[in-house]
């Protein structure tokens, strides 16, 4: 398991409430739809990045995490492996605080580069589970 129960609550409740979703789109029956929807009802601002930058749950989309305007605190991955590690430079490389790869995502050269970087990280986990448990 990447990242111990201390990582998972300091992301989850100190890391920032704005949240970049890589992957989420308006498909409903995809995982990253219903785990930002959690996220939002727990008070995230979710923030769409796919490459059709669709609007989703009310919030802009973005085809890149560069592309978003703002600071981002914590960069949710629903990508497959083999592309989740540039995605974690990425998100080194726009600053943001965190970076959470869901369920199956799982990359260790990534998860120790994006370390060595300062970040907090996640393997393996949902936050959707997660969350509901700081309760």
């Amino acid at each position: 398991m990447y990242g111990d129960a201390a990582t998972v609550r300091k992301i989850l409740t100190e890391s920032g409430d704005t949240w970049a979703v890589v992957g989420l789109s308006t498909n409903r029956s995809r995982a990253a739809y219903g785990v930002a929807e959690v996220l939002q009802r727990y008070g995230k601002r979710v923030v769409p990045v796919h490459p059709k930058a669709e609007t989703v749950h009310g919030e802009q989309g973005y085809p890149s995490l560069d592309a978003i305007p703002f600071p981002v605190d914590v960069v949710d991955v629903f990508v497959n492996s083999d592309l989740a590690g540039a995605v974690a430079d990425e998100a080194v490389a726009v600053g943001a605080k965190a970076v959470w790869y869901q369920l199956d995502v799982i990359d260790e050269a990534a998860y120790d580069r994006t370390r060595a970087a300062g970040l907090d990280m996640v393997m393996d986990r949902c936050p959707a589970i997660e969350i509901p448990r700081l309760d």
